[in-house]
Formats: structure tokens, C-alpha cells, sequence
């Protein structure tokens, strides 16, 4: 009886260990998630899409309008896209993890209707996400928050 009062809490430390190791989340997963904009006016949820990651509006204080109907992507350069609405839309898409940074995806601004080239860093809860056309160094950063 005194052995098994010994051991079994050193098997109980050592399979909770290794369901902590099982759970223990990639690091270019670490993009994954919930996001809430800057301006705290939008959530954006990123998720995986084969090799990249892809981020769609999943609410925004802008996607209705003033009675309540959806809004649409009007501002958007081809008129085809213009039907489509901006909740659910795809903002983030075609990113990739490398070094540290998820590269070569794409920033789409539904209130505008541009698209811009984008690096995300991400800093414990707060991801960094610098847009431009062009090079980095001529683009803008806005910074999201994590909602857990």
C-alpha cells in the first residue's frame, strides 16, 4: 500500500505532462484564433487553409447598415465582388510562416476596397500586421489583440 501511495501521484505528474506535451500548439499555429482590430471596431478569426493561414470578418460594428440590414463590399474595385457581404468576408489571406513572421499573404480593407501586401508578427497576445505596396518600410502597422 505504501508503494502505490508513492507512485501514483508520480503517474498521475507524468500523464498530465504528457497531455500538456500533446497540447502544446506549433508555433506557426500561434497565428490561429480570435483577433480584435485596433480600433476595436472588428473581429477576425484566422484560421489554417492547407500551407497558409486565411483570416475572415467574423464581426464588425460596419456590416450593417443604419436599419440593421448587412452591408456589402460596394467599395470594391471589380463590380462583381461588389454583392458579397462584408461580414464573413475574407480580409487576411495567403499567409505563410517563416522565420519567425507570416509573410506574402494579403490585407484586404473592406471599407476601402484595396488590397495590400502584408508581414505579421506576433508578440505574446498582440499581433502586429504591416501593410504596403511595394516595400514594408513604405507601409503602416496597425496592432491586433488576441480575445481568448
Amino acid at each position: 500500500m505504501d508503494i502505490a501511495r508513492k507512485i501514483l501521484p508520480a503517474l498521475i505528474v507524468v500523464i498530465l505532462a504528457g497531455f500538456g506535451a500533446m497540447a502544446q500548439v506549433k508555433p506557426e499555429d500561434r497565428i490561429t484564433g480570435i483577433w480584435l482590430t485596433e480600433k476595436k471596431d472588428g473581429k477576425i478569426e484566422i484560421f489554417r487553409t492547407g500551407n497558409t493561414y486565411t483570416g475572415k470578418l467574423i464581426w464588425g460594428n460596419s456590416v450593417l447598415d443604419e436599419n440593421g440590414k448587412p452591408k456589402h463590399n460596394v467599395n470594391n474595385p471589380d463590380p462583381k465582388l461588389r454583392t458579397r457581404l462584408l461580414q464573413g468576408m475574407v480580409m487576411l489571406s495567403g499567409l505563410e510562416y517563416e522565420d519567425g513572421k507570416w509573410r506574402n499573404g494579403k490585407i484586404y480593407n473592406g471599407l476601402t476596397g484595396k488590397s495590400y501586401n502584408v508581414i505579421v508578427t506576433i508578440n505574446g497576445n498582440t499581433m502586429e500586421l504591416r501593410g504596403y505596396i511595394g516595400f514594408p518600410i513604405f507601409g503602416e502597422t496597425t496592432v491586433w489583440q488576441r480575445i481568448e
